[in-house]
């Protein structure tokens, strides 16, 4: 679990996390995303991503659940290159302005990978992912207000 800060309100921290079509332009090592299905309020519900993994190219199937605009969850649908991944983004509105960020992410892959590396790599996702979320809301934020 990972925790950050936005100077943005949490509706347009939603927005970027919620427009997965965007996240091979600012997610590291998203190189496509595929939303198969979206609810009734136009949110993706399923998506395909593919991703530069440390060792291989990792394909794999989300479907998603939502609390607008304070929580996004995810689980993956078991492939042949992940066996389970939970993850979620959890939006706080604070006083000064400010979204606090917590996202949290677990993934179980379907090939072997050492315990010590797998818990790196997490690691290393859960950081980027988090920093980019928060830089790509500030400079949309940014561009929306002036």
């Amino acid at each position: 679990m990972r925790t950050s800060e936005a100077a943005a309100p949490p509706e347009a921290v939603f927005a970027v996390a919620t427009d997965l079509e965007s996240y091979p332009e600012w997610a590291d090592g998203v190189t496509r995303v595929e939303v198969l299905e979206r609810d009734e309020s136009g949110l993706p519900r399923r998506a395909r991503f593919e991703v530069d993994g440390f060792v291989r190219q990792i394909s794999y199937e989300l479907e998603y659940h939502y609390d607008p605009p304070h929580r996004i969850t995810w689980t993956a649908i078991p492939g042949d290159d992940i066996r389970d991944m939970e993850g979620s983004y959890e939006f706080t509105a604070k006083a000064d302005g400010m979204t606090e960020i917590v996202y949290a992410l677990r993934v179980d892959p379907a090939f072997t990978v050492p315990g010590f590396l797998r818990r790196q790599a997490e690691r290393q996702i859960v950081q980027a992912a988090i920093r980019n979320l928060r830089r790509r809301a500030e400079a949309m934020q940014g561009d929306s207000t002036g």
